[in-house]
This record gives structure tokens, sequence and C-alpha cells, in this order.
């Protein structure tokens, strides 16, 4: 298959799918190479920026999907008359970056980091689709593991896990603490 004929099969498919779809997928339908897939999605996702239309073309993690360009969000809730997503919680936000940075994880490890019973946030954000059972564990009772998924990865603008910002590592955070506490004695003894 010619170039050219390959990447516009390529967008058709990715178009046509209107969710995630993998390039080994792709290549597989088009009996192409993964790797030739993967260079043609990334040729068209520069493209679609470059030529700052209304869509997009986004990588998440292997897979490609079509969605609209970020300011025409208002436009398209008014015409479409959605309702603004309600923000995270702190709660939820705690809850999300533990699974992010830990995934696959359960229930039980959520809960011991942060103190508290977890159960109303973990089933909330598997509504939104944040997060989703990607198994259970070979333990008694077999507890459900869970991680994030690609509308995570959409909504926070990131092609995949490796773009996540580092934790700080403990030493930093002993010192912020340290730093912390200082101010807090300093301001003790200006009062």
């Amino acid at each position: 298959m010619e170039r050219k004929e390959l990447k516009n099969a390529v967008e058709a498919v990715i178009f046509a799918c209107g969710t995630p779809v993998e390039t080994d997928r792709i290549a597989q339908a088009l009996e192409t190479d993964r790797s030739a897939v993967a260079d043609v999605c990334e040729e068209l996702r520069q493209e679609y920026e470059q030529a700052h239309r209304g869509i997009r073309l986004v990588r998440l993690n292997e897979s490609y999907q079509f969605c609209t360009a970020e300011e025409y969000a208002g436009v398209i809730r008014t015409v479409m008359d959605l309702r603004r997503n309600t923000p995270l919680s702190q709660a939820a936000a705690e809850v999300l970056a533990v699974i992010a940075y830990n995934q696959p994880v359960t229930k039980a490890f959520i809960e011991q980091v942060r103190g508290v019973d977890c159960s109303g946030v973990v089933s909330s954000l598997v509504a939104r689709q944040l997060i989703e059972e990607k198994g259970r564990l070979e333990l008694p009772g077999r507890p459900l593991v869970y991680g994030t998924t690609e509308h995570f990865l959409r909504c926070f603008r990131i092609s995949s896990l490796d773009e996540l910002p580092p934790l700080p590592n403990d030493e930093e955070s002993e010192e912020s603490e340290e730093s912390r506490q200082s101010d807090e004695d300093n301001q003790g003894q200006v009062n």
C-alpha cells in the first residue's frame, strides 16, 4: 500500500472507531507493518496539531483517537447542552494519585495509604471511567485490583503514565516538612 493511501486508510479507521484504537489492530486490519502505522499515526497527529483545526488526533499509550480541540469545549457544551463535569474532590484526587502511581492496587492498599475508607471514592472514580477493575489478586478473598483508564490519560492530557510528574523523594519530603516546621516555629516567635 502506498504511503498516501495508508495514511488515508489509517485516518478513516481511527475516525470510524470513535474510541481509542491500537496501532497493532490497525496494522492487522490493513495487513501492513505496525511501525508503518505508528509512523503514519504520529505524522497525522502532528499535522492536525499544526493545522490548528477543530479536532486533534491524540495518542493514548499505544492507541490513537480523534478528539475535539480543547479551545472549542465551551461551544460544544452549548450545542450539545452538556453540563460541565464537577471537579474531583480532594479525596478523589488523592485516591486517583495513589492508583496512578502504584497500579494495579487493591482498595485495601489505597485505604492503608490514606488511612480512611475509600469505597465511595473508588466507586465514583469507576463511574467517571477514570479507573477500572484490572483483575483479581491470587490471595484469600481474591481482592479486585484497580488501574487507570485511557479516559484518565485523555482527561489529564497525557499520552502514557510515563508522563506523570515524578513523586518527591523521601529526602525532599523530609526537608520540606522541616522547612514548614521551622517557618511555623519562627512565626510563633514573632507573634
